[in-house]
């Protein structure tokens, strides 16, 4: 039999990075409809924002630099196994 290589309770990062995709999205939804059953018409985000004042900036930030490092991570794991498979 084949033995397994990782441990059972070990779950793969790309695995946990869809279970986030997946929530995320759902939670987008849920909220998204919630508030369309209240009031009847979608919201708009980037009111929603603006109406925090200069919160709206450091919040705007803190997005754009997790993407940064997302990309950058996702980078990275591309470069690392295409240098692993011409290795």
């Amino acid at each position: 039999m084949e033995k397994h290589l990782h441990d059972e309770q070990d779950w793969p990062m790309g695995t946990l990075l869809w279970f986030a995709v997946v929530v995320w999205f759902s939670s987008s939804l849920l909220s998204q409809s919630a508030f369309m059953a209240v009031h009847g018409l979608p919201y708009d985000a980037v009111s929603m924002l603006k109406s925090l004042g200069p919160v709206y900036y450091l919040i705007v930030a803190m997005e754009l630099a997790m993407w940064v490092a997302v990309i950058a991570w996702g980078g990275h794991r591309f470069v690392a196994r295409r240098r692993a498979v011409t290795a």
